[in-house]
């Protein structure tokens, strides 16, 4: 995902200015790497859980030599330690900024060996925002014509390296892992793109609305992750409908809005997209003000408009290298599945998220 920040670095190089870009336009990317252990009280018996993707899963912040401790991967680990009654391995292996294929050759291929060791027990991935943004800010910038053509591309690519990554954490994963799951994508930046574009349709002749759409080419992207899960093996945590759709039911249909806005399995691609676009259109909200009763709202986004907000403190990760430690868990026990604060950040949502299909034992 995208953030475009510059630092000198005068003490160690300084002649280089490092630029990453995160601000949806360039393709700048950084490895942010992370190995933290819920290091629980009366075990000495460790399990391992492997986290491959982009900046969503490497926590990040804003920072090159910095992510999130507790992103989304390290709290689905605490969930697995409060179950299973053992210490869990957290190893995130991300690149802030890369596309799918990106994440695909240089993660989960390149670094097949994290989820191969014996100890592993779940394997978790996301991809495709970074295809998105650019495909989403090159729209942005158009004048003239519209061409959508890179909006087609960026699902098809997104298609084309998540059936692949399903595929090849299946050959290569350990024999053992008890669990596979696929992230789906949040919509960052909704309410700012409820503008006009600044191109025009060429069979209309009029501007188009930005988010009618950008909406559509998401739900086909969420769409296809979570039945090419259903059809691989895998679970799909549904971080959209997470994300954008409140926890109480503001329509009076009888369903909370999360839930309704939820991938059902096995529904056709139009019933989807229908759903998303159309019949629960009116439910989804920008996930700056995610709400989770009529009167009360938590922000999931940071002030980059697109990460994940955060629990607690960061460990380093990035420029000058990746850290591995370790520590108690936040939370000795968790009742009824859900930390305190379950609903209160984004990255704690998408952790709790990953943790519903958690098996009961190791």
């Amino acid at each position: 995902m995208s953030i475009r920040f510059r630092r000198s670095l005068h003490a160690l190089l300084p002649t280089i200015a490092l630029v990453v870009s995160y601000s949806e336009a360039a393709a700048s990317t950084i490895n942010q790497n992370a190995s933290w252990t819920i290091d629980r009280a009366g075990t000495s018996t460790k399990y391992r859980s492997v986290a491959y993707g982009d900046s969503i899963y490497a926590g990040f912040n804003g920072s090159v030599t910095s992510a999130a401790k507790f992103s989304a991967p390290t709290v689905n680990a605490e969930y697995l330690s409060a179950q299973w009654g053992t210490d869990i391995e957290s190893v995130r292996r991300t690149k802030s900024g890369a596309v799918a294929e990106d994440v695909y050759n240089n993660k989960i291929v390149a670094e097949r060996s994290y989820m191969q060791a014996s100890n592993t027990r779940v394997v978790t991935f996301e991809m495709c925002g970074n295809d998105g943004l650019q495909a989403r800010s090159s729209f942005k910038s158009q004048t003239g014509t519209c061409n959508y053509s890179g909006l087609t591309a960026a699902e098809s690519n997104c298609k084309k390296y998540v059936t692949a990554a399903m595929d090849y954490i299946n050959a290569n994963a350990y024999a053992g892992v008890k669990l596979k799951v696929v992230s789906n994508l949040h919509y960052p930046g909704y309410a700012v793109d409820n503008v006009q574009s600044s191109c025009t349709d060429a069979t209309t002749g009029a501007t188009v609305k930005m988010q009618d759409k950008f909406l559509p080419a998401l739900a086909r992207m969420n769409f296809m992750m979570c039945d090419v899960a259903r059809q691989k093996g895998f679970m799909c945590a549904d971080n959209f409908a997470q994300y954008m759709g409140a926890d109480y039911d503001s329509n009076g249909d009888g369903r909370i809005d999360a839930d309704a806005l939820r991938y059902v399995s096995g529904e056709s691609e139009a019933s989807y997209v229908s759903r998303i676009t159309s019949t629960l259109r009116s439910t989804i909200r920008d996930a700056n003000t995610h709400f989770v009763s009529s009167s009360s709202s938590y922000d999931y986004i940071q002030s980059d408009d697109t990460h994940p907000t955060y629990n607690g403190s960061t460990v380093s990760s990035g420029l000058f290298g990746s850290s591995t430690g370790s520590g108690a868990p936040r939370y000795t026990t968790i009742s009824g599945g859900k930390n305190p604060i379950w609903n209160q950040y984004g990255h704690e949502r998408i952790g709790w998220a990953v943790s519903t299909y958690n098996p009961a034992t190791p």
